[in-house]
Parts: structure tokens; C-alpha cells; sequence
């Protein structure tokens, strides 16, 4: 905690003040609030948690603690998976998951305004009657919606309608000496100076923490079907990813997951998957006004795939067959999390036209160093998720191999010209991979921009840059 005040007594009392009994310290710190989902990066205890309600106490909060160097961790509700959202540098984990008002709807600018800590599962509850939907779809549904925006979240239909960036449209944003800042708004251009509104998201709670966010929404669409294409070969899976992005059927999502994904999800599930006889499988949704509008497009997709490879296409359009397959899709990351005893993630990013070569070459690493790797992703968009499982090794043997495959991992990304996070962003575990990725330059001009938000630099210490 070098160069931060330790949080005293005379500090509890005043945060007690601004937010009387959601101020939690020593023993009354749940270890919930000491990481974040991916236990591999480490257990680091806050002096203090403080679960803020409205802007006013976040500001109040974060002027006494600019005033007197005490770091504050911004947090929403922990789904991270980069140790994004906990105190490396001790000080207070400021919570916004009690702000989770959907404060309007507005059909007219077809908008949303709302706090931060509304999850991404309950805001369409919001939406319901509108015919308005908010298109960006991380697979992790409990996270918040400011945890979505400081991260740029992406998932699965980031292919057809883009990532959480596309969609913000303005924010409250609080910064470090305690000042609240508007952002944009509800128009849906602007060429105003610098957008430091686009700074702010992907930013992890670095350079501001969001208070409020306005978020664009679209038509939602009427119908939707789900093809699931199973191959026997691998490079003819992923192989076929860009002839499909490119034969005008424009879906919404193209996933990508392998067999031994899909038993861990079975187990885990207690459901059987339609099909888990191949080695490789895509998963490809399409949305539009009708079934019968989509049809043209399921057919060109069936003769496509067909030709290029698998083995048949299975359909499903009904309310069953659409949950028995996304279901276990949503369930991947739990379901390779319960087969083993600890694991560590790489989320890269690659050309799409590099997909196929960066799976195998991450097969070939595992192997090379006899720990066993497992892969699904978002094929569409070249973001693929890589799982490096730790089973029954011993801490000495798993250290020294993960160490290994993360590294080759991301000099393998580099090398296809890849970026070091598709969606999950940095947090402290991946800052030496980003520093590789962009080189001192880059993070130069990011410190500098940190210094410019944050002199102090207490806003979430030793994350990103």
C-alpha cells in the first residue's frame, strides 16, 4: 500500500456519516468482497467496504479520499474475471450494487437511463411492452450494467449489433476529486471535441466511477431461429466462419465450442446437448421480422454449411430446442470451473481469418505442456476464450505450467496480430500482457491520461496501465 493512507477510525466515522449503516470493516468484510470470479488472481481484504446508494456519496466519498490518498476500489457486483474489482492496493471498495434503478424508458429517443448497478439479467424486464431491446449480451447475466460499460463487455451478439461501446449513448461519471461530470446524453451523434465519453468506457474504473448511464435501444426483433452445425474437423468448424459471415443470411451471433466444453456443460447442466457426437461445432442465430422472413437465410445457411463440411444442421425454432442448446452455451464457463480444481482464462482477440490457427496453437501449447486447455468463443468477432485447467497438479507443476501457456498464449496472439482482451478487460492480472501487446508508447500515453483524471491516482491503484 505504498504512498496510500490506511483507513482509520476517524475515516469510518465519517463514511459511516455519508452512508449510515452500509459501512462494513474487519471482521464484518465478507471475503465475497476480496476477489472477484477468477480465484486464481488472489484474495486481497479492503479496510473497509462502503455500499453507496446515489451520486452525492460516491462524490463525498471519493473528495475525502482524494484529499487524503486513500485508495478506493470502484465495484459493482464482482463478475469479473481479470481481478478487475479488488483492493491490490487496500484502502475502501466503494459498492454501486445497491444503485439499480431503471430511472425511464423513453420509446420516443428510443433510450434507457439507469444506475449502475442494475444487472444485465433484470433490465429487460424493464423493456418489457416498449418493443425496445438492448442488443449487447455478455454471457455472464448477474453482472451490473456499469461493470458492462467500465469493461466494454461484448458477448454473443456483438457480431450482428456490436459491443456495450455502440451503445452508450451518455453517463454521470464521478471523478477522483469528488466532482459528478455529464457525458454525452440522448443524442445519437455528436462531433464535439474529444469524446471523453468513449475514454470513460473500457476505462475499469480507473480515470471515473459511472453513476449513471443512458443507453441507445433498438426494434426488437420479432423472430429468431439457431442452427447448430457440427463438424468432424476442426479447421473446416472454424474454417467456414468467414463464408458464413459472408453469405448475406447476417446473423446474430456465431459461436464456436468443443466437444469436451460441451460434456463439461452436460455434466454440470444434468441435461443432454442435441448432438455431442463431433469434435467441433458452430452455433449461428439469426433474428428478423418473422420465421418466414429468416427462411431464405436458413436455407442458404444449410446449403452453405453443408458444403463446407458438417456433418448436418440441426434447427431449432421453438422455445425447447432454443434453451437446451443456449442454456448449455451460457453455462460454459461454470461448467469448466466445476471439472476442475482452480483455472486461469485468456481472452483474446484475433482476425477472424486467424481463428482456426490460434485454436490449434493453443491445443499444441497445452499439450506441449501437459495441462489440459479448453476453448469456446465468440467466432464471429475472432474473440475466443481459452481455459488452462489446473486438475490434480501440484502448486509448483501448475504455477510453472500456467506461467508457461499464458505466456505462449499471448506472444501466439500477438503474432496473428491479436489484442490481449476481447471483452473481459486488464484488471491487474493481464497488465504485463497488455504492456507486450502495445508497447511502452502506448501505455505512456494512458498513464498520462490517468495522471490528467486521477493526479492522485486512487481511483482502482494498480489496474490496467
Amino acid at each position: 500500500m505504498t504512498g496510500f493512507k490506511r483507513v482509520e477510525a476517524e475515516d469510518l466515522a465519517f463514511f459511516e456519516e455519508v452512508m449510515p449503516g452500509r459501512v462494513l470493516s474487519g471482521a464484518a468484510i465478507s471475503t465475497d468482497h476480496m476477489h472477484d470470479e477468477m480465484t486464481e488472481y488472489g484474495s486481497y481484504a479492503p479496510e473497509a467496504v462502503l455500499q453507496a446508494e446515489s451520486a452525492a456519496e460516491i462524490c463525498a466519498v471519493l473528495r475525502y479520499c482524494n484529499e487524503r490518498r486513500i485508495a478506493v476500489t470502484p465495484r459493482g457486483a464482482g463478475t469479473g474475471l481479470c481481478g478487475g474489482c479488488v483492493a491490490v492496493q487496500g484502502g475502501i471498495v466503494l459498492c454501486s450494487e445497491r444503485m439499480k434503478r431503471v430511472l425511464e424508458v423513453d420509446v420516443r429517443n428510443m433510450t434507457a437511463t439507469l444506475e449502475p448497478g442494475v444487472l444485465l439479467m433484470e433490465f429487460p424486464k424493464a423493456l418489457e411492452g416498449t418493443g425496445l431491446f438492448y442488443p449487447p449480451d455478455p454471457g455472464e447475466k448477474t453482472a451490473t450494467m456499469g461493470g458492462n460499460v467500465m469493461t466494454n463487455a461484448g458477448g454473443m451478439r456483438a457480431v450482428r449489433y456490436g459491443v456495450t461501446r455502440d451503445y452508450v449513448l451518455g453517463m454521470d461519471v464521478a471523478l477522483a476529486d469528488g466532482t459528478l461530470l455529464t457525458l454525452g446524453g440522448k443524442n445519437v451523434k455528436t462531433s464535439s471535441g474529444y469524446s471523453l465519453l468513449n475514454l470513460m468506457i473500457g476505462s475499469e474504473g480507473t480515470l471515473g466511477i459511472v453513476t449513471k448511464l443512458t443507453v441507445k435501444l433498438i426494434p426488437e426483433p420479432r423472430a429468431n431461429v439457431s442452427l447448430l452445425l457440427p463438424f468432424d474437423d476442426l479447421d473446416a468448424c472454424i474454417g467456414a466462419v468467414p463464408e458464413i459471415l459472408a453469405c448475406g443470411c447476417e446473423p446474430t451471433a456465431v459461436e464456436f465450442m468443443e466437444r469436451e466444453v460441451i460434456a463439461c456443460a452436460e455434466r454440470y447442466l444434468g441435461k443432454q446437448f442435441p448432438d455431442a457426437s463431433a469434435d467441433a461445432y458452430l452455433l449461428v442465430r439469426l433474428d428478423g421480422p418473422s420465421v418466414e422472413a429468416l427462411r431464405p437465410g436458413m436455407e442458404a445457411l444449410t446449403d452453405l454449411a453443408l458444403r463446407l463440411g458438417a456433418r448436418d444442421v440441426l434447427l431449432a425454432d421453438t422455445s425447447e430446442r432454443k434453451e437446451s442448446i443456449w442454456n448449455a452455451r451460457g453455462a460454459f464457463l461454470e461448467a469448466i470451473k466445476g471439472s476442475c480444481s482452480t483455472m486461469d482464462e485468456c481472452d483474446v482477440v484475433v482476425p477472424r481469418d486467424r481463428i482456426a490457427a490460434f485454436v490449434r496453437r493453443s491445443a499444441e501449447i497445452g499439450r506441449a505442456e501437459n495441462v489440459r486447455v479448453c476453448s469456446f468463443g465468440h467466432a464471429g468477432d475472432g474473440n475466443l476464450h481459452i481455459y488452462v485447467c489446473r486438475d490434480g497438479m501440484e502448486d509448483a507443476a501448475w504455477k510453472r505450467a500456467v506461467t508457461a501457456v499464458m505466456d505462449a498464449l499471448y506472444a501466439a496472439a500477438r503474432d496473428m496480430g491479436g489484442a490481449v482482451s476481447g471483452e473481459h478487460g486488464i484488471g491487474h492480472a493481464k497488465r504485463g500482457y497488455l504492456l507486450q501487446s502495445l508497447g511502452e508508447r502506448q501505455l505512456e500515453l494512458m498513464r498520462g491520461i490517468k495522471k490528467v483524471f486521477d493526479p492522485n491516482g486512487i481511483l482502482n491503484p494498480g489496474k490496467v496501465v
